[in-house]
């Protein structure tokens, strides 16, 4: 089973990228994030003829949330993180597919820092926890898989120096990080690549992408009950490359059936 993060940076401003991906790389599921489409405007048409069934929550002009899958029928629990009802950014989904609790997530920026942004990004890592801890407490295969605006280490990033003041990077955050991976969460892609660079985002400016000026903030977080299933890791930073795309490239696992 092939499960893959892409953060769209707009699916249908991008619906041409996202669809020869999909042919190519032929993921069984897939977690989206960045829709930047309301909620009737996702293009359910080009996606159920590419061979997909979805599920999605959208929001008008940023944000938003969808988890695609070929074969397998998606069983949503829940379209927003537990912890704050007046939250109503679209983040957040939920779903079982195969018996795994998949957690599809688009994590705040946080920028700038410090001020109001930086501080709903904390507070919304709080609530992450808490459903991971719950997810942990109930010993399932579940999987925290999206953009998480999170740079876990200097070596996650070209030029770490240039973050220190940045929300991706400061030390709250990558402490929340730290705190997943060690209270059981598996990084997945670090896992099977300890110290090889891994970037999955290059910013549009400065020919990012063209000097490999890079960061990992997309991740794919496996339970303890997932672990010895994980065969392989990899990121389709081609994709980045071509033309009118997204500024992340798609990020993806390998589960032995």
């Amino acid at each position: 089973m092939k499960i893959a993060t892409y953060n769209i940076n707009g699916v249908n401003g991008h619906l041409p990228i996202l669809l020869k991906w999909l042919k190519e790389s032929q993921p069984d599921i897939v977690c989206l994030q960045e829709l930047k489409a309301p909620q009737e405007k996702f293009p359910i048409k080009e996606i159920t003829e590419a061979g997909y069934n979805a599920v999605w929550k959208g929001q008008k002009s940023w944000n938003g949330v969808a988890i695609l899958s070929k074969g397998y029928d998606i069983t949503e629990v829940q379209d927003s993180l537990p912890g704050d009802d007046e939250d109503v950014q679209s983040r957040y989904l939920e779903v079982i597919i195969e018996k795994i609790v998949i957690c599809c997530l688009y994590i705040p920026n946080g920028n700038p820092y410090p001020g109001e942004k930086y501080e709903y990004k904390l507070s919304w890592l709080n609530r992450l926890k808490k459903r991971a801890d719950e997810l942990l407490d109930l010993d399932i295969p579940a999987i925290l898989i999206g953009d998480f605006n999170i740079i876990p280490t200097p070596s996650d990033v070209y030029k770490p120096e240039k973050y220190k003041n940045d929300a991706l990077f400061t030390e709250e955050v990558r402490k929340s990080f730290e705190g997943l991976v060690n209270s059981g969460w598996k990084d997945s892609l670090r896992s099977l690549n300890p110290d090889k660079e891994i970037y999955t985002f290059w910013d549009y400016m400065f020919k990012a992408y063209n000097r490999n000026a890079g960061m990992r903030i997309d991740h794919i977080l496996l339970s303890p009950y997932l672990e010895s299933r994980l065969e392989n890791v990899g990121v389709d930073k081609e994709v980045r490359g071509w033309e009118k795309t997204s500024d992340h490239a798609p990020t993806w696992i390998k589960l032995e059936d």
